[in-house]
């Protein structure tokens, strides 16, 4: 494993930790305002949070072996912003009527979503990327779901939820490493949140008392869950295999129940530590392979590059 990979894992794996804390703050945000509501305001923070760097970021010093053109920045993050409000809204409708151990791990399917979809884009998957996912889901399980698992109508909103943020993977692994990170999240983050006052308008009532109320959640969600990790979502996918990159950021689960055990006061037993340890299992799993398989990945990836 290379120092760009492990940069990359290891800034992915920061992103699953603000992701999961944000957990925290959905709960605490969602007791005075709507999922719509609470997804454009911290998504309107997490573009706005963004445009100092635009605006004083060196021009000379682009990322990315090919910037494309603002328009072609513009389409991919308004793709990827459509995404996001998708899932995030599918999700946050979810926990409304299921417990969130099982919306986390119904969510959390992606990691197994990812390299199915993989397979239709003729994207290469290890046998150890495989069974990486098969543990880290099981490490889910045992760390999130405590009742009898069913199909309920905020279990399908959930597995709905699953599919999007699968896709948005997929996505950002395709054009992270050809346009400009920065805009291509400063984008993706304002039609997120355009499309979500949309929404608020037509389906929510919203005070500014009730915004007030949840600013702390709304702050954490739109800075730092948002404008942070998103952004360090794609700059870590450059160098890193998008199943790879699903299994570490599902580790936000864990770090979700860390943050319920020291904010809300959660309880934390012995099956959610063997969720934990198996989920690290699955995430080690996943990057162990052979030379053999090191050099094909690397020659597809070189032939991808240069398309």
């Amino acid at each position: 494993m290379n120092k760009q990979t492990v940069r990359s894992n290891l800034i992915l794996l920061l992103t699953a930790a603000i992701w999961g804390f944000a957990f925290v703050a959905q709960r605490v945000g969602g007791q005075y305002i709507g999922a719509f509501t609470f997804n454009a305001v911290r998504f309107a923070l997490g573009s706005m949070s963004l445009l100092p760097i635009i605006l004083f970021q060196n021009k000379s010093n682009k990322e990315g072996s090919e910037i494309e053109g603002l328009g072609k920045i513009i389409t991919i993050g308004s793709i990827a912003g459509i995404i996001i409000f998708l899932g995030s809204s599918f999700q946050q409708m979810g926990l409304v009527y299921t417990g969130a151990g099982k919306a986390a791990f119904i969510t959390g399917l992606y990691i197994v979503i990812v390299p199915i979809l993989g397979i239709f884009l003729k994207q290469y998957i290890s046998i150890n990327s495989w069974l990486g996912a098969i543990i880290a889901v099981i490490g889910l399980y045992f760390l999130c779901v405590t009742d009898k698992f069913s199909i309920s109508h905020g279990d399908f909103l959930e597995l709905i939820c699953a599919f999007f943020f699968a896709a948005h993977i997929l996505l950002i692994d395709r054009f992270s490493g050809k346009v400009d990170t920065v805009k291509l999240a400063f984008f993706q983050f304002l039609t997120c949140s355009i499309l979500s006052f949309i929404a608020a308008l037509l389906f929510e009532k919203t005070t500014l008392d009730s915004i007030y109320q949840a600013a702390v959640p709304i702050l954490y969600g739109g800075i730092l869950s948002s404008g942070v990790a998103y952004t360090l979502q794609i700059v870590g996918q450059k160098n890193a295999e998008p199943s790879q990159a699903a299994i570490i950021m599902s580790m936000e689960s864990v770090f979700g129940t860390i943050g319920g055990i020291l904010i809300l006061g959660e309880s934390f037993g012995i099956k959610g530590i063997l969720g934990c340890l198996l989920m690290l299992a699955g995430m080690l799993l996943a990057q162990l392979k052979s030379s053999k398989e090191n050099t094909t990945i690397e020659t597809e990836d070189d032939t991808l590059a240069c398309k």
